[in-house]
C-alpha cells in the first residue's frame, strides 16, 4: 500500500464515527420529512397513482411483475443476498461481501422497524400480495443498498449506472402495481442507501485494502 493509500485508510478509519453521524442524521431527517406526508391523501401521492392507474395493461404490468419478485419475499430478501456474496467471495472481495450482507440485513431491519412504527396503509387498487405497513417500501430499500453497496465495493461506472437504472425501475414498479404510494419509495430509497453509508464507513480502510492486494496480485 502506497504512503497515499494509507493516509486515505487512516483518515477514514479515524472519521468514520463522524461519517457514519451525519449520515445518520441526514438519512433520519430526510426519512423524518417524508414521513411528515404519511398520510394517504397526500396531493403528489395521489396524483401519481391516479396517473398511474389511467396507464396500466398487461405489457407493463409482467415487467412490474418481475421486479417484485425479484426485490422481495424469500427471492429479494434471502436468494439475492447470499447469491450476491457468494459471487463476491468467489471473486475475491471477502471484505466486501461481509459489508454487503450486514448493509442488507440492517436495512431490512431499519424498513421492518419504520413499517411497524407508521403501520401507514397501503394504495387500495394494489395488484399484488403484500404485507402491512406502506411506508417505506422494502424493495426500493433492498435495490437501493445493492446498488450503493456494490458501486462502492466495485468502483465501476457502468455498476454505479445499472444500480440506479435498477432502484429506479423498482420505484416506478411498486407504485405501478399500486403497493406503495410515491413518497414511500422515496422513503425505501433513503433507507437503503443511508444503511449502506453507514456501513461502509467502519469497513472503508479494510476494503481499500483489499483492492489493493488484489490489484498488486493482477498485476
Amino acid at each position: 500500500m502506497s504512503t497515499e493509500e494509507r493516509r486515505k485508510a487512516r483518515w477514514i478509519t479515524r472519521h468514520w464515527p463522524l461519517v457514519s453521524g451525519v449520515s445518520a442524521v441526514g438519512l433520519a431527517a430526510a426519512g423524518g420529512a417524508v414521513i411528515a406526508f404519511r398520510g394517504t391523501d397526500v396531493e403528489f401521492d395521489t396524483e401519481w397513482n391516479d396517473g398511474l392507474l389511467e396507464t396500466r395493461s398487461p405489457y407493463f404490468e409482467v415487467p412490474a411483475r418481475l421486479m417484485d419478485f425479484l426485490g422481495g419475499g424469500w427471492f429479494g430478501v434471502l436468494a439475492v443476498p447470499i447469491l450476491v456474496a457468494v459471487l463476491l467471495i468467489l471473486t475475491k472481495h471477502r471484505w466486501g461481501a461481509l459489508y454487503f450482507v450486514i448493509a442488507s440485513a440492517l436495512s431490512a431491519g431499519v424498513v421492518q422497524l419504520l413499517k411497524n412504527l407508521f403501520d401507514r396503509a397501503r394504495p387500495e387498487d394494489i395488484l399484488v400480495v403484500a404485507d402491512h405497513g406502506s411506508f417505506p417500501s422494502g424493495h426500493v430499500a433492498n435495490a437501493a443498498t445493492i446498488a450503493v453497496t456494490l458501486g462502492i465495493i466495485l468502483r465501476r461506472t457502468w455498476v454505479w449506472i445499472g444500480g440506479v437504472a435498477y432502484a429506479v425501475l423498482m420505484m416506478l414498479s411498486r407504485t405501478y402495481l399500486g403497493a406503495h404510494w410515491l413518497s414511500d419509495t422515496v422513503g425505501g430509497l433513503l433507507v437503503g442507501a443511508g444503511m449502506a453509508v453507514v456501513v461502509w464507513a467502519p469497513f472503508a480502510a479494510r476494503l481499500q485494502r483489499e483492492r489493493t492486494q488484489r490489484d498488486r496480485v493482477a498485476a
